[in-house]
């Protein structure tokens, strides 16, 4: 009798971790010996945030449930459940083998859950990083409800060790965003400006978040940096925020950009075509780990605003700004000094090769046989 494929499921719930997960299910995709399907919830079934699930489609991926699991953006904790409740169902249906996540979002914690309480294998990508936000107390759960770690370097995996986590666990794949980002592989400049209609020659890209634990503060941390933007002479491209507690007052101020020449606003881009722009941008500005991930990499500098990446790496080409239009300003001003020529890359997020370190582990029998039952490991402080 044929043993069936090992079954994987990833599921995704934001465009962020599907640029995270892509090559992951990409080769795994393309193995004869597993079978592979997505669970795509959160923001990707948004009309209004651009209904990304699209682009997983367009990746030519199969096997793709969508599930709705919007609530309001005031209750993270009714969409947690819901999404519970959803994939709860749908991996009594499929029975995988492994699940697939990624990260700090509440559809990450309802997949490591859902799969710790009914015996599957959890694989949790990006744990052990530090942040600013609830995103930090969601990650460290969500590893903590986690069979297996895919961490981007050695510093996450110390942490998980600190947490507990059995060291056997925790393998260093880098961070698979990486995988994409070689521009010689990404669609080209005008390719992409002609698909959105973007004339500028020079530009930065904004993407910010809001910070939930900030709530009370949002319209004006909003406003101030639509003010300081305003007052630059850049042009920008702005990207909305995740459809987290607070978006709401971060799109009422960006309607004040509307029909202004020097903004292009976007519900969200195509990974790659991101890549692409970020390469070529002057700086990015805002609060995402992509000013201080993807943006260093390219050798790229940004502004990072508030709290959101607090704890995260300092890097020389990222500038730091509280909430103050004149701080934002003076950012903005020190950034556009910085000469990029002049930056050396300097991060520690792997070699863009993580899809092949996680077709690795997946095609090892070490990693079929993790124990179910998860020990907590005691640090030895002697």
């Amino acid at each position: 009798m044929l043993q069936r494929k090992k079954r994987i499921v990833f599921l995704s719930g934001t465009r962020a971790d599907f640029g995270k997960l892509k090559s992951l299910i990409a080769i795994a995709q393309a193995s004869e010996e597993f079978e592979v399907h997505i669970f795509a919830t959160g923001m990707h079934m948004s009309s209004k945030y651009g209904k990304t699930v699209n682009e997983i489609y367009k990746s030519g991926f199969k096997n793709i449930y969508q599930y709705i699991n919007h609530d309001t953006v005031e209750h993270m904790d009714r969409t947690l459940a819901k999404t519970i409740d959803g994939f709860s169902h749908y991996i009594a249906e499929i029975e995988p083998d492994l699940i697939v996540v990624h990260g700090d979002r509440v559809e990450a914690m309802a997949g490591a859950i859902v799969g710790s309480l009914n015996n599957t294998l959890v694989a949790h990508i990006e744990g052990g990083e530090l942040s600013g936000t609830i995103d930090e107390l969601i990650r460290h759960a969500v590893s903590k409800m986690s069979h297996l770690h895919l961490v981007s370097n050695d510093e996450a995996k110390k942490r998980l060790i600190q947490l507990g986590e059995q060291e056997s666990s925790i393998f260093v794949i880098g961070s698979p965003d990486l995988d994409l980002m070689n521009p010689k592989t990404l669609p080209s400049l005008p390719t992409v400006t002609d698909y959105y209609n973007i004339s500028f020659d020079q530009y930065a890209i904004c993407m910010f978040h809001p910070i939930t634990t900030e709530y009370a503060k949002i319209t004006d941390y909003a406003k101030n940096l639509v003010d300081a933007m305003l007052a630059s002479k850049e042009n920008y491209i702005v990207i909305y925020p995740n459809n987290d507690l607070g978006s709401i007052e971060i799109l009422h101020e960006y309607e004040r950009l509307q029909n202004n020449p020097r903004f292009k606003i976007f519900p969200s881009l195509r990974f790659e075509y991101f890549l692409r722009l970020l390469y070529h941008a002057k700086f990015m500005i805002g609060n995402s780990s992509a000013g201080i991930r993807e943006a260093p990499h390219y050798d790229i500098p940004s502004v990072d605003i508030g709290t959101r990446q607090n704890n995260r790496v300092n890097l020389k080409s990222v500038v730091h700004s509280d909430y103050s239009t004149q701080a934002i300003s003076s950012a903005i001003k020190a950034v556009e000094a910085i000469d990029p020529d002049k930056l050396a890359s300097s991060h520690d997020f792997g070699e863009g090769n993580s899809d092949q370190l996680f077709f690795e582990l997946i095609n090892s029998k070490n990693l079929w046989s993790t124990p179910h039952q998860k020990q907590f490991q005691d640090v030895d402080y002697a």
